[in-house]
């Protein structure tokens, strides 16, 4: 017959090591912010690369050079706004023609977009910023009508 079990009184039960479970917790919480703010860097990239391509595009599309811009900028923004950014810290580049508005020209747009440090949901941003930087570049339709030059792709 088994012997009926003695239950321990005091400290000699403890296990040891439970002093780890607050520090334990402290690095989850830590990591789990900066898998956080990973995420913002990759998402504000993405959204500064879409914004330069529809920048881009609306740009070749456009009639002249100054109505082309102003839309370029229009929908940067709005391709910014689509993605839930902040215009506020959203720089978009005049775009570049080194060529000039003609066939076969080259559009280059650039997209930048400042990233705070520490971003915490629901509560908002902390720390120096560190800029997120996109730039894509399209050829204005080597036949379009209306613009000067050959076609010389």
């Amino acid at each position: 017959m088994k012997a009926p079990l003695r239950r321990c009184r005091g400290d000699s039960g403890q296990i040891g090591g439970i002093e780890v479970l607050p520090f334990g917790f402290l690095i989850f919480v830590a990591g789990t912010l900066l898998l956080a703010n990973v995420w913002g860097v990759i998402d504000a990239k993405l959204a500064t690369t879409s914004a330069a391509r529809e920048g881009a595009r609306a740009f070749v599309e456009g009639d002249d050079v100054y109505s082309a811009a102003a839309e370029a900028e229009f929908r940067a923004h709005e391709s910014l706004a689509a993605y839930g950014r902040n215009d506020e810290r959203a720089t978009i580049s005049a775009p570049t023609l080194p060529r000039g508005f003609t066939r076969c020209g080259r559009v280059t747009i650039t997209v930048t977009y400042d990233v705070p440090a520490l971003f915490v949901p629901f509560i908002g941003g902390f720390g120096d910023l560190a800029p997120v930087r996109s730039t894509y570049t399209e050829l204005i339709d080597p036949f379009r009508d209306g613009l000067p030059g050959p076609a010389v792709c």
